[in-house]
């Protein structure tokens, strides 16, 4: 019950997902009579693969996140968080209120053990492989050990989900040189130098669009601004080309062109360090962002990214 225009949104974009495979199912929470509403506009969908679990109750954006999640049980987001909590769901997806999503997984699912502070990670398109960043905004006070834990989720997301074994490491700074930065990022460079990660330094904004790193480490402050501005683009400079194109007469599409940048292409932002597999996905979602975020979700059940997590943190405990 989350997009912009759900619950049809979130609706097609899981009968869609059943394209990708056919080993697992999705189970609805919200408003049952909508959902069956929205339903009936696509006949012949898998009814074996659907499950539906009333939640009369919407969490709306503008609520306190953490009181909302305790005033309204019923809620669509509370609901599908329980489920997983129970063990009736392998992992969780929406693109409702980013704060309830994320007050609803650390009341209920609560931080693995060993995590200060569980951290949004979302994929940032580049010349090359994406590069995942963290942390998107869930963190805006974040010390220089928050920052080399950030490192470490990321460095397992990146091997469990994209298939990098020895991802490259890079804190987000305005200079390479180790020195650069206020005292978060210095203390923040010392850390990560020292951690056994493959740091590969400070890198500037100019330089993620080049492919510089596979994971970018930067204060939940700092990469939301990054990530907005980030989604602006493509819409802006496609937005220029039109408008050129109609000046010249020109009829070349270059929306494909672009479609790289387009947030959709890469589903939702996982909430990593929690006790289970969270996805948040934007309000402004299309069907294929919520295809795609059942695909990283799924990806990250079969992978065992959570227990994987929770090992290494306990390797890192026993070793300190």
């Amino acid at each position: 019950m989350g997009t912009d225009e759900a619950p049809a949104c979130e609706i097609a974009g899981a009968i869609e997902s059943f394209q990708d495979r056919d080993d697992f199912q999705v189970v609805l929470v919200g408003d049952q009579s909508k959902i069956e509403d929205a339903l009936s506009h696509h006949p012949g969908f898998p009814r074996n693969r659907i499950e539906i679990v009333h939640a009369p109750e919407r969490i709306h954006p503008g609520e306190p996140p953490a009181s909302a999640v305790r005033r309204r049980p019923d809620s669509s987001i509370v609901r599908g968080v329980r489920l997983q909590k129970a063990g009736a769901a392998d992992a969780f997806i929406s693109a409702g209120s980013t704060g309830a999503v994320m007050a609803a997984s650390l009341i209920l699912l609560r931080p693995l053990p060993g995590v200060a502070r569980p951290a949004i990670g979302t994929l940032l398109p580049t010349a090359g492989t994406p590069t995942l960043m963290l942390d998107a905004g869930a963190n805006v006070d974040s010390k220089p050990r928050h920052l080399l834990q950030f490192a470490r989720l990321g460095t397992i997301y990146a091997q469990d989900l994209m298939g990098i074994q020895r991802p490259r490491v890079a804190l987000l700074n305005i200079g390479e040189e180790p020195e650069k930065g206020d005292e978060l990022a210095v203390a923040a460079h010392e850390l990560l130098a020292g951690s056994g990660l493959h740091f590969v330094g400070n890198v500037e904004g100019r330089d993620i669009i080049q492919g510089a790193c596979d994971i970018l480490v930067c204060d939940g402050f700092v990469g939301n601004v990054l990530l907005k501005f980030y989604e602006s683009v493509a819409e802006f400079i496609i937005g220029l080309l039109d408008r050129e194109m109609d000046r010249i007469g020109g009829d070349v599409d270059l929306r494909e062109v672009f479609r790289v940048l387009d947030y959709a292409e890469y589903g939702g932002a996982p909430l990593l360090g929690v006790n289970g597999v969270t996805v948040i996905c934007h309000g402004s979602s299309p069907p294929r962002a919520i295809r795609n975020a059942i695909r990283v979700a799924v990806q990250a059940v079969e992978s065992g990214m959570v227990d994987h997590i929770a090992r290494e943190l306990a390797s890192e405990d026993g070793e300190r």
